[in-house]
Parts: C-alpha cells; structure tokens; sequence
C-alpha cells in the first residue's frame, strides 16, 4: 500500500510555485502524490515528473471533463471527439508525468444535468468513448480509472453499482473503477460492503472525509473501510483527497464554499495518521 495526497487541495495546475508543499508532503511521510491535469502540454508534465522525483516521490494522475463540448456523452458527434481527443491528450500527459494510471470523473462534465436519468444511448455513447481511451492507454501501459460522482455533481455514473455496470460495458482489461470514500458515503446503502463488489475491477482509491476536510475529523469508518481493502488484497494506493477554495470553478462545481480544516497542514499531517495507523490496526 502507498499512501498520496491529491494536489487539488492548492490548485488545478502544479508548477513551480507547489514545489515547496510538495517537498513537504514528502518530509511528512508521503509516498507520492496526485497531480490534476486540467491543461498544459507534454513537455510541462515531463519536466514536474522530473521535478517530483527528484524531491523522491512517487505520481499519480487525475483529470476531468472540463466542459460541455468535450462532453462524451454529448449528443453532438463533434462533442464526443472532443472528449475522446482530451482524454487520449490526458494519457499523454500521464505518460509523460511517469504516473502509472489516468482516474477521475472522466464520465461528464460537473455539475451538468438533463434532469432525467442517463439514457441507454448516452451510456453506449460513453462506452464507446471510454473503450478507445483505454485501448490508446494501453499502448503506454496506463490503466484509465473511472471515478463515480454523488447526484449533486452529476448523473451519468452515481454509484459503484453504475460503475461497475459500465466497466462491464467497457469490457476493456485496461479499464477500472475507484473507490471514494467521499462519495460513497453519500450514495451507497453500504459504504464498505461496496468494496468486495468491485473486485477485480478496484483499481485506486481515494480517501475523504464525509465534509471533504480533515480524514479522521468526520464520520467516515475509515478502519472498516481499510479492513475491507486489506482482506480483498488491495496493495495499491490511497490518496487523500480534500478540497478547498483555492480553484474557484472546481470548489464552484463541488459546492465548495467554505473552508472544511484548519489549514493544508492540518489535512496531511491528521491524514497520514489515519492512514498508516489504521491500515496497520486492519491487519
């Protein structure tokens, strides 16, 4: 198991001026942590992966759909290549970061509704998508790893059951679902149960709290949660993920509007705690 930390907490574009929070992540015990590709190029990713090594940690890559018109569920066909072409961009940029997998909400853009349930046709339409996303990252050896979101800030995948219905769907052995602690916990009738479900399909998880704050500090069970973890044999990451309002569209989208922990430092030092302490009780 290796423990993360998502960078969303500061921003949606690491650079330079995250190297300093970085290197602290690192003095405090952290193996690696997750960078959002929201833009950029080839060559940004490939000199921060340089950089985030060098500081001796680990990466991992998380993108989204950042807009209606790259939306793959889209009824427009020019729409759908668009999301197609972001997606494959993403793979790239993950590639060139050195992350071993691309998760995320990659199924709609937040907080887009129709005010209907999805449709049969907008899930064949992302199926569609999602398959040759995950034939192209094959070919660099990234597993691409869909993240369902609760009904507040989509639709289209909801539940770990909707997950893993459309991971079927997919039928592509490069393609996975994650497990959320966050959402899970508004959307599941069991929270925990849902993890022996998703075998073979659990691919990366992320760890946050019930009010996206400081891990330990809500009414998560995170010791349950890793007890699960363990007895299916999980051994790959968990990354904390916790957000605050440092980038407004994304605090926007996910109803971020007030501060959820005392400070950054409060969220990775408390959460790493948790993580190694509780992963070591669950044993």
């Amino acid at each position: 198991m290796k423990v993360g930390f998502n960078l969303l907490l500061w921003t949606g574009h690491v650079d330079d001026r995250h190297l300093p929070h970085i290197a602290a992540l690192k003095a405090a015990g952290y193996d690696g942590v997750e960078v959002p590709m929201f833009g950029g190029d080839t060559g940004h990713y490939q000199r921060l992966g340089q950089q985030i090594r060098d500081l001796g940690l680990e990466v991992t890559a998380i993108t989204l759909i950042p807009d209606a018109e790259h939306s793959p569920i889209a009824d427009s066909a020019a729409h759908r290549q668009n999301a197609l072409d972001w997606l494959k961009g993403a793979t790239e940029w993950a590639a060139a970061l050195g992350s071993p997998i691309l998760c995320g909400p990659i199924h709609q853009p937040l907080g887009l509704f129709t005010g209907a349930p999805p449709t049969d046709m907008e899930k064949g339409r992302l199926a569609d998508i999602h398959r040759k996303v995950a034939e192209n990252a094959a070919s660099v050896g990234i597993p691409v790893v869909v993240e369902y979101l609760n009904r507040f800030e989509a639709y289209i995948l909801t539940t770990m059951a909707d997950a893993l219905a459309h991971a079927k769907r997919v039928d592509h052995p490069n393609f996975g679902v994650m497990h959320d602690t966050f959402h899970a916990n508004l959307e599941e009738k069991d929270p925990v149960g849902i993890i022996f479900q998703a075998v073979p399909y659990l691919r990366h998880v992320h760890i946050s709290e019930n009010d996206r704050g400081t891990p330990g500090r809500g009414h998560v069970p995170f010791g349950q949660h890793f007890k699960a973890l363990r007895s299916v044999g999980y051994d790959g990451w968990l990354t904390i993920e916790s957000f605050g309002r440092a980038l407004p569209s994304l605090a926007a989208a996910t109803r971020v509007w007030r501060d959820f922990a005392p400070s950054p430092e409060h969220v990775y030092l408390e959460g790493i705690k948790l993580i190694r302490e509780g992963w070591d009780a669950a044993a």
